[in-house]
């Protein structure tokens, strides 16, 4: 489990620039923000501190714990996104939709924060680096259902390609609307039969302009 927030860490994410996720603090809690995930230092000067996405749902979820990661990268969080396939399935409801919810607005604040031009229609440097993970979230947060045990859903993997994820799912105008999905969240994608089984799948990579 994360270790809980210190009233102090607690005080800087509640009064983070709700707009912007700007943070304020002395260079020390920055830094220990940064290390738990919940906040990245800007490449650019002034190189002033941001919420990330996990940053973002500690905060609207108002909990006393920082959000459980998929894994823990240096300079961002993750968001645990459901790629499918999960056992045990997480549970869902109206709290998970707020968590996604959230999620995919600090992701959104994450890619004009990064990306150069200051463009929210594409993926960023986390995203591409965090293809699987990525995906995903623009699938649940757009109210796409994963697979579990036994049942139909969208399914996110690696793939040997760089830079490409592949998406599964047995229904065929899901499978579509999967990939309007993607393509309206600044992804690539294209539809593929697999060789052995005839299944329709996509791949998708992120849209670089």
């Amino acid at each position: 489990m994360t270790r809980p927030l210190t009233a102090a860490q607690r005080r800087l994410v509640d009064a983070a620039d709700p707009g912007t996720g700007r943070l304020r603090g002395t260079p020390a809690q920055l830094a220990a923000l940064v290390k738990r995930g919940l906040a990245f230092r800007h490449p650019r000067p002034p190189h002033d501190h941001f919420l990330t996405p996990a940053g973002h749902r500690a905060r609207e979820a108002g909990a006393e714990t920082a959000p459980e990661p998929v894994e823990a990268p240096a300079a961002t969080g993750v968001f645990a996104a459901r790629v499918g396939g999960e056992h045990p399935a997480p549970e869902s409801g109206p709290a998970r939709l707020r968590e996604v919810r959230g999620a995919w607005q600090g992701m959104l604040e994450l890619r004009r924060m990064t990306n150069p031009d200051g463009a929210t229609d594409r993926p960023c440097g986390w995203e591409r680096s965090h293809l699987v993970q990525a995906a995903a979230l623009a699938l649940e947060a757009a109210g796409h259902r994963p697979a579990t045990d036994g049942e139909g859903g969208y399914r996110v993997r690696e793939t040997p390609q760089p830079e490409a994820v592949a998406v599964h799912e047995p229904d065929g105008a899901t499978l579509r609307a999967c990939a309007a999905t993607l393509e309206e969240a600044g992804w690539q994608v294209g539809e593929y039969t697999e060789p052995r089984t005839r299944a329709r799948y996509l791949l998708a990579s992120p849209r670089r302009v």
